[in-house]
């Protein structure tokens, strides 16, 4: 990933230093699983452990050459530690090590979007919270509806999010996996001990079966549950974006001192990190297919899968990282026009009351089509002229024939979005 979406902690985590560290970790734990077998003598597993380190530069230039990167990964190790390096890797095949390193590689990125993901759900709860009660034109096909509250719109976020935190924690158990069983993954030349000593120490857990690989079913639901993530970061943003809009000027993401909106307009202050949330969701989404297509590889192993992880997996991770805490930022520094919010309310003048209109002639007995048909009537009416909704339906004589004009103005209060607020806000744990 580019370092403009790169935040520094999730950064080194998936970077060669970290990648090449990992791997001689796995390494160094299967010489000790096999120095308790008697494969290995165990002076040379002092021995190695006390030279061995890693240079990522001089992997590089081996890998030039070799072009196997674990092979020129050996290579270096054993111009480290001399003749004890022909114990190195023993038994093992290539995956054996990248696949349980990535493993571990996994569990620490999902770890880490874990807790961006609660500190996102804790700013959202902040403002649903503050707004629980701040009333706001609820639309349907971009048209008014009725109202809502600016607090229920966050809550329902807040509860999208709840579930891709289980989501996450369930895909961060399942990545959290290894394999130390040879080629094609029948231990044929590593004993099954060694795999449990190797995963239990690096907080996974043994694949009940491989075949050269862990399977990339595995991987697929990773980047399938960070893609679904960032489908609610973009509903989210799309929201704050068109509740920016000119017209709306409801909501307004953060505007720094000195921040400039427009090279040519002085006056724009754009939805810019909403729009940029907007626009890497697509990319995740992109790597969700690019997942899937690894799953079907040929016979026991082959490595079509191999240089798309190399991009997607560190990218994926990289960009959710960012585009969480991006959006905490925008949550934290959001500008609510609550002036703005009860003006769209007011913006026709009633008719978004209709719906309460229409109950209240159904409650006196007329059948929905005929209580549907008279309120439509004025509705349209209002529509078309601009008239006050009120007004038009005290003057109506099929109206008035069966609504009070006490029944009217109560149809038409806004604090029935209000009634229940309390009831929804603790279902969804709020």
């Amino acid at each position: 990933m580019i370092p403009r979406y790169t935040l520094p902690e999730m950064g080194r985590l998936w970077s060669d230093e970290r990648r090449l560290q990992v791997m001689l970790q796995v390494e160094l734990l299967v010489l000790d699983a096999q120095a308790k077998l008697g494969v290995v003598p165990r002076a040379a597993v002092r021995e190695i452990r006390k030279r061995v380190r890693v240079d990522a530069a001089r992997v590089q230039q081996r890998e030039a050459a070799t072009r196997h990167d674990v092979i020129a990964f050996i290579e270096h190790l054993e111009e480290r530690v001399g003749p004890y390096g022909r114990y190195l890797h023993f038994g093992l095949t290539s995956s054996d090590v990248l696949d349980t390193s990535l493993g571990v590689v996994l569990n620490h990125s999902a770890g880490l979007l874990q807790q961006d993901l609660r500190r996102l759900m804790a700013a959202l709860a902040k403002q649903a919270r503050r707004h629980k009660r701040t009333l706001a034109m609820g639309r349907t096909h971009g048209i008014h509806a009725e109202p809502t509250t600016f607090g229920l719109k966050l809550a329902m976020f807040y509860d999208q999010f709840t579930r891709h935190r289980t989501r996450l924690a369930a895909v961060e158990r399942e990545v959290s996996v290894g394999k130390i069983s040879g080629a094609v993954g029948t231990f044929a030349n590593v004993d099954p001990s060694v795999e449990r000593h190797v995963c239990r120490s690096l907080g996974l857990r043994p694949a009940p079966i491989s075949t050269q690989i862990v399977q990339r079913d595995v991987h697929a639901s990773y980047v399938a549950t960070l893609a679904l993530i960032g489908g609610t970061l973009e509903q989210l943003a799309t929201e704050i974006r068109n509740l920016q809009r000119t017209e709306v000027r409801e909501l307004e993401e953060p505007f720094g001192k000195g921040q400039k909106g427009s090279s040519a307009m002085p006056h724009k202050k754009n939805p810019i990190t909403c729009e940029r949330i907007a626009g890497l969701s697509r990319l995740l989404r992109g790597y969700s297919v690019t997942a899937m297509e690894n799953i079907c590889l040929w016979h026991e192993r082959d490595i079509t899968h191999s240089s798309t992880e190399r991009v997607m997996l560190a990218d994926a991770s990289i960009l959710l990282d960012y585009m969480l805490q991006t959006m905490t930022w925008v949550l934290d520094g959001l500008v609510v026009h609550k002036d703005r919010m009860r003006a769209n309310i007011d913006l026709t003048r009633g008719v978004v009351f209709s719906g309460q209109v229409l109950l209240a002639l159904m409650s006196r007995g007329l059948s929905r089509t005929a209580a549907y048909e008279l309120v439509q009537r004025v509705a349209l009416e209002t529509w078309r002229t601009g008239a006050d909704f009120q007004d038009a339906l005290m003057r109506d004589a099929g109206i008035r024939r069966h609504l009070t004009p006490q029944r009217i103005r109560r149809c038409l209060d806004p604090a029935a979005a209000l009634r229940h607020v309390d009831t929804i806000f603790t279902r969804v744990g709020l």
